[in-house]
């Protein structure tokens, strides 16, 4: 039986208590196409010793975003996520960002794509504290309110093509242009959800795009773009957010006063500054052929 054919299954401990009946029938799927041995972590330690003992076995996750985070981060820290191709189904009330990249909702879809599956590898967004983010990250982190829909913004964005950082910083200027133009206006108040926006330093590539003396609503920043992260960033201008900046860059830099950011399903902070970085194709993932 090849190792293909043999898999650690850890479920972790919300997921049976929250929703039993989907774990037992991805239970029965996996068992019907694959040798499987099950492991019942009582807790993060728990789950993170059966990780390092999986050997040849493929690793399959049965649990939330947060336990599929778990996973790559426990797998980062080891410095053997390379060398791992997890699979995950997803089960508890947190299942968007599983879904957002690409794993089948419900328990036997998933399940029967980790058995009929193929590996894809996927860009992760590492932080110089040791913390991955696999899908968004956000400033503030409550999203929508205070960041606003992306069609809300009022005039053009500035759209800046992969490589642009190495083309002499031609783009520089007119990012540099369009926020010293906003940074002169009085900036409103407070955000659209009562909260004052925020004054951050904000960094891609070592190249300033905003700096303390102008507001902003909002930052989003993604992994997944061959390499690159998409970063967003929306000042605040009278009355309303003004035409988000967009830029593609491997570092992202945030500093200033003590801000908090959501990282996939994880709000952390107070941090006075952080970078992350894009590690290009760093973790494989079985997803749907």
């Amino acid at each position: 039986m090849s190792a293909r054919d043999q898999l650690l299954v850890v479920i972790d401990p919300v997921a049976r208590r929250t929703d039993g009946e989907s774990v037992r029938i991805a239970k029965d799927v996996l068992s019907a196409g694959a040798a499987v041995r099950l492991c019942l972590p009582d807790g993060p330690e728990d789950f993170a010793k059966a990780l390092a003992r999986r050997g040849a076995r493929r690793l399959v996750v049965i649990g939330d975003d947060r336990a599929l985070l778990r996973a790559v981060g426990v797998l980062h820290r080891e410095r053997d996520l390379a060398g791992c191709v997890l699979s995950v189904v997803p089960v508890g009330a947190s299942q968007t960002l599983a879904r957002g990249l690409g794993v089948p909702v419900g328990a036997v879809a998933a399940a029967r794509a980790v058995l009929e599956g193929a590996e894809r590898r996927l860009d992760l967004l590492v932080d110089d504290s040791d913390g991955v983010v696999l899908g968004d990250l956000r400033i503030p982190p409550v999203g929508a309110s205070a960041v606003g829909p992306r069609d809300s913004a009022v005039g053009a964005s500035v759209r800046v093509p992969a490589g642009g950082f190495a083309d002499g910083h031609a783009w520089l200027r007119t990012c540099q242009s369009f926020v010293r133009t906003l940074a002169a206006r009085p900036s409103r108040p407070a955000a659209a959800d009562g909260r004052s926006p925020a004054r951050l330093r904000i960094e891609a590539d070592g190249v300033m795009l905003v700096d303390l003396d102008q507001p902003v609503a909002g930052v989003h920043v993604s992994a997944g773009h061959g390499g690159f992260a998409q970063v967003e960033v929306r000042p605040t201008s009278v009355g309303a957010a003004a035409a988000p900046l967009r830029v593609r860059a491997r570092t992202v830099t945030v500093s200033g006063a003590d801000f908090r950011y959501r990282a996939d399903a994880v709000v952390a902070g107070p941090v006075r500054t952080r970078t992350w970085t894009v590690h290009p194709k760093a973790w494989r993932l079985t997803l749907p052929r």
